[in-house]
């Protein structure tokens, strides 16, 4: 049976260890972030994704979406659990206090909604799109919308959507031709459609807010002459009660491959007579606005990534301990878990799942430092590195979400190819994670443009500068405790770094001469800045748990140790303690991270290096 059960102390450990809690709590505005609540509130979301959300998961995949007239209708239990979540006030978790919701930091924020994107990822969409609506709410809209719209959103009775893509204009952004008039009430009307609207339509909340780019007729050409609007589904009088219905209707339903329970719906405006739509913010600054939806957006897929692959994990590892093929050291009738092969596909699994949460967990604390922290250099460096490695969160993660998957697939062998098990269900939900809220190519030419080439990658060496001074604490750490394996891991980390440099360099000298070329490295490129990012926080979980089993056993001597067995080492300030065996199972973690994939680096970076091969190849070579 595909249940779920979150990895808490995998969980605890990362947020104690490399996020910091107690920094956390320390910020203004985040003061209820102390751990203990952190702690609870972590436990009752996961009885919640498992009893409430993982159990309509598969049923949700199999049932689907449907378009009835006018109407779309969900899978069964979606109604219920979106009422229990609601009731519940996990929608409020991250959302602004003024508004009625809790306002807890991003960095707790991460490891719930992981939780609801494990359990079920097509319901998850759904609460998913209030967050980052809610945030361009915030930063473009008047006081009086605010005051409209987000109480009634923030509160679940209203729900929201992003849309933006049209027919021929997906990522080209610029081709958007959904057309805006402007009315003699001030408001405007909307003509025209949008493709691909995760739940653009459905009937579990009163209302439904479409936040829309369009363009005026006398706008500037480009991205330049896109503005938002916001266009309720029923029309909202002033005192917030519901009106009619507004000229906005699903006319269609993707058949996809995943995430069968989220509706995607192609979206008419004003067939009848004109869409009613209000400018948010200022005319013509709709992408300014959209990419504060999109960043959370690809925060929230970069979360999808270490979720379904938990997910999938989990089915694997229940899968191999219970299934019985063939001799496991000679033996006949054993766990094929035993086989040494099985065992390295689910070590590799579990190990590539710590590092993707290793590396999301502290970017959403990023986002509180630089939200909240009092120091303008610490806030604005947290700004800095959010938007130069939002691309690799998304891409990175999902790409190697992917192939947790599909290792998943492996381990089940014949039966991990019949729909009957169930593990290909989170094959095929997260394969539009690689494309949605931006694809890989587009991830990484966003990441070498934008951030690389266009600082001269100022950002980057500034956050090299981070990781070579973990590399020099991991160095010390490992002579003070006398572990060798810890000083192999830095001095691979230092050769990773190494490598990343060499890559930007090249990116750098052909940037202004060769752009062909480098944007034939740029996946390479973010690939290579993935693993060593990623390295780089398994080295510091390394260091962390070799901390603490050294703290521990200097204080509990070697008498303790031999008539207790393995002693408790302490977590965190306000932290939980962590048992020996569990701490020496995260540095066996990072043994096999430091053996098997920071080796890949090395190819990435020649990669980027021979990327001038793309562009030399003639066009006949593809089509021979």
């Amino acid at each position: 049976m595909d249940t779920y059960g979150a990895p808490l102390r995998d969980m605890r450990f990362i947020l104690d260890h490399l996020v910091g809690l107690d920094g956390i709590a320390a910020l203004p505005d985040c003061e209820a972030a102390e751990p203990e609540l952190v702690y609870s509130i972590l436990e009752e979301a996961d009885k919640f994704a498992a009893g409430v959300l993982a159990p309509i998961n598969k049923s949700g995949d199999l049932q689907g979406c449907r378009l009835d007239g006018d109407r779309v209708v969900v899978p069964n239990g979606w109604q219920e659990a979106w009422d229990q979540f609601v009731a519940a006030g996990w929608l409020g978790l991250s959302l602004p206090a003024e508004y009625g919701g809790q306002g807890l930091p991003k960095a707790l924020w991460a490891p719930v909604w992981e939780m609801w994107f494990s359990a079920n990822l097509a319901f998850t969409m759904l609460p998913q799109l209030t967050l980052g609506q809610t945030e361009a709410l915030e930063v473009a809209a008047d006081d009086a919308m605010k005051a409209l719209y987000l109480p009634r959103i923030v509160s679940g009775e209203w729900s929201c959507n992003m849309s933006l893509t049209e027919p021929q204009a997906g990522s080209d952004l610029a081709a958007v031709r959904m057309r805006a008039e402007a009315a003699e009430d001030g408001s405007y009307r909307l003509y025209g459609q949008k493709i691909f609207i995760s739940y653009g339509d459905h009937e579990l909340t009163d209302n439904i807010v479409h936040l829309v780019l369009a363009r005026l007729p006398d706008a500037p050409a480009g991205i330049k002459g896109i503005s938002l609007f916001l266009v309720p589904k029923f029309l909202v009088n002033a005192d917030g009660s519901l009106g009619v219905r507004n000229d906005v209707r699903a006319v269609s339903l993707e058949d996809k491959m995943g995430i069968h329970g989220s509706p995607t719906c192609t979206m008419a405006y004003g067939d009848q007579g004109g869409a009613v739509g209000y400018l948010v913010g200022e005319l013509n600054r709709g992408i300014e606005y959209m990419f504060v939806m999109m960043n959370e957006a690809r925060f929230g897929v970069s979360l999808h990534g270490v979720a379904l692959a938990e997910r999938a994990y989990q089915m694997a590892l229940r899968y191999a301990n219970e299934r019985s093929q063939g001799k496991v050291a000679g033996e006949a009738g054993r766990p094929i878990a035993g086989h040494p092969d099985v065992k390295r596909q689910l070590l590799a699994m579990r190990t590539r799942i710590f590092a993707m949460r290793a590396l999301v967990y502290p970017a959403a604390a990023w986002f509180d430092h630089a939200r909240h922290h009092p120091e303008p250099d610490v806030a604005a460096r947290s700004r800095r590195y959010i938007d130069l490695l939002m691309p690799v969160l998304k891409a990175w993660n999902t790409e190697t979400g992917n192939l947790v998957c599909d290792d998943a697939i492996q381990v089940f062998g014949g039966m991990g190819f019949v729909e009957e098990t169930g593990i290909a269900q989170h094959y095929r939900d997260g394969r539009v994670t690689r494309i949605y809220e931006g694809t890989t190519g587009i991830q990484a030419n966003d990441l070498v443009s934008r951030k690389i080439l266009r600082e001269n990658g100022a950002t980057l060496r500034e956050l090299v500068a981070d990781i070579r001074a973990d590399i020099a604490a991991l160095a010390e750490m490992a002579d003070v405790a006398d572990v060798a394996e810890l000083a192999r891991h830095a001095r691979v980390l230092a050769n990773n770094v190494d490598d990343l440099e060499r890559a930007t360099d090249f990116l750098l000298a052909h940037g202004s001469t060769d752009p062909a070329t480098v944007q034939a490295a740029a996946v390479p490129f973010l690939h290579l800045t993935g693993l060593v990012c990623a390295g780089w926080r398994v080295a510091q979980a390394a260091r962390a748990a070799q901390s603490l089993l050294t703290a521990s056993a200097a204080s509990a001597g070697s008498e303790a140790s031999a008539t207790s067995g393995a002693p408790a080492a302490q977590g965190a300030a306000g932290g939980q303690a962590e048992d020996a065996s569990y701490l020496r199972g995260v540095l066996a973690l990072a043994s096999f991270w430091f053996a098997t994939y920071a080796p890949q680096v090395r190819a990435h970076a020649d990669t980027v290096a021979a990327s001038a091969c793309v562009g030399l190849a003639p066009d006949a070579a593809l089509w021979a």
